[in-house]
């Protein structure tokens, strides 16, 4: 697979492969920005300066592209996904995308397959100065519940870096944008709303703090009649 990619995207042949990435990045973003009009709500604080951990929630394998394309150029540079390998090296072209244009610190999801820690993964992603995108739903939410329960990757991570800010993130209407099984996405209004940054408490058990980082991001869901 890795030398058909090499093959397809012409690395070794004279390409810098980087020449495609840039291109197909910004293609990206103004897909994106045409067929969703997103625009990102952000908290009274403002856009995070320094590097950081957004979580969001997860309905769509478009997700992390919505948020990367909202975010602001500077900022946009260093913000790495969070991703599972096996959707994301499954072909040259994911392969491209994943890896080549987003730069994916890439998680092998089944467990016995893995050769590296996933909280190694992201700890030495941070430690180089880049933000990630991660979705502790750990797949996507294909539920009518409007979270499903958190892994806890996230706890982990926060107890190793409890420095670091983690910025709740909600995703709106993208799942109606790119329904599951539908290829030709339907232009919809999205919206992209950043919360607050919060912090792992000194003492504070799993449980705890996963129930409240669940329920920083579903404040930030719209409300909608019946809710």
């Amino acid at each position: 697979m890795e030398a058909l990619r090499k093959n397809i995207l012409g690395e070794g042949m004279g390409t810098p492969i980087e020449w495609l990435a840039k291109p197909v990045s910004v293609a990206i973003v103004l897909f994106a920005r045409a067929i969703t009009a997103v625009r990102a709500i952000w908290p009274e604080s403002g856009a995070r300066a320094r590097h950081c951990v957004y979580f969001a929630n997860h309905s769509s394998h478009g997700d992390f592209i919505l948020i990367w394309t909202v975010l602001p150029p500077r900022l946009r540079r260093r913000v790495r996904p969070v991703a599972g390998a096996d959707y994301w090296l499954k072909s040259p072209l994911n392969s491209f995308i994943g890896r080549d244009v987003f730069n994916a610190v890439l998680i092998e999801r089944d467990r016995e397959a893995r050769k590296e820690d996933p909280v190694t993964q992201m700890t030495r992603a941070l430690d180089a100065g880049s933000s990630l995108i991660l979705f502790p739903e750990g797949t996507r939410n294909l539920t009518e519940a409007p979270l499903q329960p958190f892994k806890s990757g996230l706890f982990h991570l926060a107890q190793v870096r409890p420095d670091i800010d983690l910025v709740p993130v909600w995703i709106d209407n993208l799942n109606r944008v790119m329904p599951k099984g539908e290829f030709v996405p339907i232009p919809l209004i999205c919206t992209v709303t950043f919360g607050e940054a919060l912090h792992i408490g000194e003492i504070e058990e799993k449980a705890d703090f996963l129930a409240r980082a669940e329920a920083a991001l579903l404040a930030l869901a719209p409300k909608r009649a019946g809710d």
